[in-house]
């Protein structure tokens, strides 16, 4: 069923009022990156869309915090990296002997791309170039230390081969800026504030990757997508840039009340424009790729959404 069936079949789905005033948390990520203002605009949505609830976006740690939040019950909705979520929900990774298997989907909303930012007189112009360097990967536990750490691993390189750095979107890019660091990973949907001002004030390179070191990173994380970062992504970024993608998922815990995930499933896609207008990335929240995409089971709530709109989920993204 293609994009404009979705939205003709979502059109007919009555909507109910939810049976109880709801107030929701949604975990989102750093200020810097692309979680914290698509959680807001998530949040108007509810506040605006869904009768009985309403919602506010809380600045977190990013992915692996948020899958804490939501098993906890602290948080109510959570963005994370695709990667993070399946560790999660399965116990492996990161979440080896604490498997969260309450961890839900209601969606994926966009996909993530991994961009390694230097100076552009940096003399860093490959992953290798690394080795010796000082390197940001990203804050403490987040789904960017995550991806940076696999990807790196991957393809032969460990933290011993250079001096690592844990810091947030902001810090990265100020480190960059100040000399403090040589270059720093973001694993976030693109275009991000953090990098479009760090390069308003520096001529900046994104570094690409070769053919053979995105398959070595599929092959450790079958997660993993080619993505390429088109070119004047970002200020003096003459050409496109090859790297890798990861889906973002939007999680909830199998507790949520079913109506509830059913409504925010649907608001999120009968809405999308309103999302569109907060970040460009939620161009890419859309039905197909929801489906293409999620690593684990959908919510009762949301798989009764896609039912009813005629989407075909795939084996594993029911309980």
């Amino acid at each position: 069923m293609n994009a404009m069936k979705y939205a003709v079949a979502a059109s007919l789905i009555a909507t109910a009022p939810l049976a109880a005033a709801q107030q929701l948390s949604i975990a989102t990520g750093g200020t810097g990156g692309t979680y914290y203002p698509l959680g807001g605009g998530l949040a108007e949505l509810i506040n605006n869309h869904i009768e009985g609830a309403s919602a506010v976006a809380e600045v977190t740690g990013a992915s692996v915090e948020n899958m804490g939040l939501v098993w906890r019950g602290d948080s109510d909705l959570a963005l994370a990296l695709a990667d993070t979520v399946y560790q999660a929900h399965n116990g492996t990774g990161d979440f080896e002997g604490r498997q969260l298997d309450n961890i839900r989907a209601l969606a994926s909303v966009y996909p993530n791309a991994v961009q390694l930012v230097t100076l552009a007189d940096s003399g860093v112009e490959s992953l290798e170039d690394l080795r010796g360097k000082r390197v940001s990967v990203g804050a403490p536990g987040s789904g960017t230390e995550l991806n940076a750490r696999a990807l790196l691993e991957a393809n032969g390189i460990s933290y011993d081969d250079f001096t690592p750095q844990r810091l947030n979107f902001n810090e990265t890019a100020d480190a960059i800026r100040d000399g403090d660091i040589d270059a720093g990973f973001w694993s976030v949907g693109p275009p991000t504030s953090s990098i479009l001002n760090l390069a308003t004030t520096r001529d900046i390179r994104l570094i690409g990757l070769s053919d053979e070191e995105v398959a070595n990173a599929r092959e450790a994380e079958p997660v993993f997508a080619p993505y390429r970062l088109r070119a004047d992504l970002y200020e003096g970024m003459d050409e496109a840039v090859q790297t890798i993608g990861i889906p973002n998922v939007l999680a909830v815990s199998s507790e949520m009340d079913d109506d509830l995930a059913y409504e925010i499933t649907r608001i999120l896609f009968e809405y999308t424009d309103e999302l569109i207008a907060v970040h460009p990335a939620a161009n890419d929240t859309t039905v197909e790729f929801s489906i293409d995409s999620t690593p684990i089971p959908f919510h009762d709530g949301a798989l009764r959404y896609y039912e009813e709109i005629g989407a075909e989920v795939q084996d594993h993204q029911r309980q």
